[in-house]
């Protein structure tokens, strides 16, 4: 009797050695790689910073610049080409570097609600050009031309619009920059005829570059 509650009590030890074993051999599995990089649905809401690390959330400002002129000129219903570059590194929380100074934002400035604006199409960060939803604040700023006005005083420091330099002719009455090349065309073409009927004064678009055109992300920006 004695002989049989020891082997049955060996046995029992035995059977919670296994028991126990084959309970601890699960922890000892390595989680696999991917469970790192993809997150399953339930935490998506509250994703790991190393999930948002190449992300830049919509609302964000990017600060940009223009080294071409100090001013920009365009008429009332213009709309131009323009490159701006980013003016700062853009890193995120841990300082990873996301956007690096001097990174080219391509656009264009567009006529809306009495002023202008620049629309983003486009970033280029290390010469791969991303889809960007981006604009900048509307500028109303207007500047007066008037007859007898001196071009040069006007054009100074400045990056103007074909249309601009059409109006500024018409009033002024300066040929000097109604070129091909700063017109092209379709514009001088049609140019004789103002500067025969200018008016006394005209209006047009300033802009601060510098100042007035960073822009502020309208969706997230997931970079690659």
């Amino acid at each position: 009797m004695f002989g049989f509650n020891r082997c049955q009590s060996g046995t029992s030890a035995f059977m919670a050695l296994l028991l126990g074993t084959t309970a601890a051999v699960p922890m000892l599995i390595p989680t696999p790689a991917s469970a790192q990089l993809f997150p399953p649905p339930s935490n998506r809401r509250n994703p790991s910073p190393s999930f948002n690390r190449l992300v830049i959330p919509r609302g964000t400002e990017i600060p940009v610049e223009y080294k071409e002129a100090e001013k920009i000129l365009v008429a009332l219903d213009e709309t131009m080409d323009l490159t701006l570059t980013v003016a700062a590194n853009i890193r995120n929380r841990d300082g990873r570097l996301l956007v690096p100074f001097g990174s080219e934002v391509v656009g264009k400035l567009e006529p809306t609600s009495g002023g202008s604006r620049f629309v983003a199409e486009e970033i280029i960060i290390n010469n791969r050009r991303q889809y960007l939803n981006a604009d900048s604040r509307i500028v109303t700023r207007r500047e007066e031309i008037r007859r007898g006005s001196r071009t040069s005083e006007i054009l100074r420091g400045a990056s103007i619009g074909a249309s601009a330099a059409a109006v500024i002719a018409a009033v002024t009455g300066d040929k000097a920059i109604a070129t091909e090349e700063v017109l092209g065309g379709a514009i001088l073409g049609t140019l004789g005829g103002l500067i025969l009927g200018r008016s006394e004064s005209a209006e047009v678009i300033s802009i601060n570059p510098n100042s007035d055109l960073d822009i502020t992300l309208r969706s997230d920006l997931n970079l690659y």
